[in-house]
């Protein structure tokens, strides 16, 4: 009989508060992976950790406890930027911040603790390998469950370690759950080899077929640089949340994108064809915005404008994006429509409304009311179909299989200055780039405080404005590549994939307990 190695021997002699100071180690370690950090070595090693010791665990309720204590400090690690937006308005919100990160923390760990108690549940008297396998198909599935779980929250998966690493271009075959299960199979093929059990031959077996595939995905052959593409400018006008709606601050802001708008070309001897300004950077209501349009077009010239705005429908207002013809006149409006839990909108609000809560991204009385779902573009000539994306719904890989057809790019808008500045908006610009290489689209950004990006069709950043400066940045529009599997095929499959792989594991090792 093969004895597991001294590490796993050393695991087992620790006290059970041992073991969790190891898991919340573990967890913290693996929150490195993720930007702006992308350790993700040290991130495959945190997970790694993470599932070695829910699988040493001696009952149910401690493996649930070791992977709950984990996952909250991975999360509390990776998500501690949700603190900044409560810190706006400090004075009424602030008391808030640490309770909402460790309620968000705690209960996306929930995710984690189900799956290892389930495992060790279901396989009590099974080898240890086999209840690895099973644990690492629960999380994967569970993982999968929290995109969509109440209205979803795919942010720090931890296949997004991979997404500044060169494994990116495995999204083009399963998006972030194919991530996922790389990072995943991966980490549990490392704790597996520390194991050294008979039941880990099958699980190790079909992680290094999965590797395999990863290791030989090349990156799609990018197309040849249109020298006619269209020239398209990305305005990022920097204005700091706490000052962005002060009266006397409101003008300043205009007037900086207008003289970003009319600024001379970057690219010599090419105006440009789009202007692309932020999130909720027109300073006025949309449809009370004639004079304000005016003086976007004239700064333009030529070319239109895309706008983030807000306006009405019926007394209740929406985040709105707005296309301006070169007289300011308004083309087509596109209105988001997964707003943000307790940001853009409050559950509950009656309830909640009197105790003084509201939404705190809420600028106009009510909170915002969700737009009619997923849309298209039409920009007409070179500039095709683009497919609109406002701040929040960038992180949902979802949406565009939903519109009528396939857009030429993706277009998205936002304003990070929620985020803070150590790594909210990077991981939000990491998100970007894994939707443009699950699509094989390029995608174009521009953030208020930035990072406004070029994103190719790869999910490689081609050009973008430094985060906390004002600027513009002038770049032809990426080819787009063909269909990718992912975009063909979308979530569906893998998901299936683990439920059927996790079904097996529990059928395996239930049967070879036995024997």
């Amino acid at each position: 009989m093969i004895h597991p190695p001294a590490i796993a021997e050393w695991i087992e002699a620790r006290t059970y508060r041992e073991r969790l100071t190891l898991s919340a180690l573990s967890g913290a370690v693996g929150a490195l992976g993720l930007a702006p950090f992308n350790l993700w070595v040290f991130g495959w090693v945190g997970f790694a950790g993470l599932l070695l010791l829910a699988s040493l665990a001696a009952t149910a309720r401690r493996a649930a406890w070791i992977a709950w204590f984990g996952a909250t400090t991975y999360f509390a690690v990776a998500l501690h930027w949700i603190v900044e937006p409560f810190f706006v308005d400090a004075a009424r919100h602030g008391w808030m911040a640490p309770f909402a990160l460790f309620f968000m923390a705690g209960g996306l760990a929930l995710f984690w603790a189900l799956p290892a108690y389930l495992a060790r549940r279901l396989l009590p008297q099974a080898a240890l390998g086999w209840r690895l396998a099973v644990l690492t198909g629960l999380v994967l599935l569970a993982e999968a469950a929290r995109g969509v779980v109440l209205t979803g929250f795919p942010w720090a998966f931890p296949g997004h370690i991979l997404i500044g690493s060169p494994f990116l271009s495995a999204a083009q075959f399963g998006g972030g759950l194919g991530l996922n299960l790389i990072v995943l199979g991966f980490a549990a093929l490392m704790a597996g080899l520390v194991l050294r059990s008979l039941g880990w031959t099958v699980l190790s077996l079909a992680v290094a077929a999965g590797l395999s595939v990863a290791l030989i995905a090349v990156a799609p052959t990018p197309s040849a640089q249109d020298p006619e593409a269209p020239i398209i400018r990305l305005v990022q006008p920097n204005a700091p949340q706490h000052l962005k709606w002060r009266r006397d601050m409101i003008p300043i802001f205009f007037q900086r994108g207008l003289a970003l708008t009319a600024a001379d070309p970057e690219i010599e001897g090419r105006t440009p064809d789009l202007v692309i300004w932020p999130e909720t950077s027109l300073p006025q209501i949309l449809d009370r915005s004639d004079v304000a349009r005016a003086e976007i077009a004239g700064a333009a010239g030529a070319a239109r404008v895309v706008v983030g705005a807000q306006r009405f429908e019926g007394v209740r207002p929406v985040n709105a994006m707005a296309l301006l013809d070169a007289e300011g006149r308004i083309e087509a409006v596109y209105d988001k429509h997964h707003l943000v839990p307790f940001g853009e909108y409050l559950p509950y609000a009656e309830t909640l409304s009197r105790w003084g809560l509201r939404g705190l991204a809420e600028v106009l009385p009510g909170g915002y009311v969700p737009g009619p779902g997923p849309a298209l573009i039409e920009l007409g000539g070179a500039l095709g179909t683009a497919f609109p994306m406002i701040c929040y719904e960038a992180i949902f890989p979802g949406y565009i299989r939903e519109v009528a057809a396939r857009p030429d790019w993706m277009l998205h808008i936002t304003n990070d200055a929620w985020f803070g500045t150590l790594s909210g908006p990077y991981q939000h610009l990491a998100l970007a780039q894994l939707r443009a290489a699950e699509q094989g689209l390029p995608l174009l950004r521009a953030a208020n405080t930035g990072i406004s990006a070029v994103i190719d069709g790869r999910g490689r950043v081609v050009a973008a404005l430094p985060l906390g400066e004002g600027g513009l940045l002038d770049a032809a529009l990426p080819p787009a590549l063909p269909p990718t599997v992912y975009a063909r095929t979308g979530d569906l499959p893998l998901v299936a994939l683990f439920l059927l792989g996790s079904l097996a594991a529990i059928v395996a090792g239930r049967r070879s307990a036995r024997h």
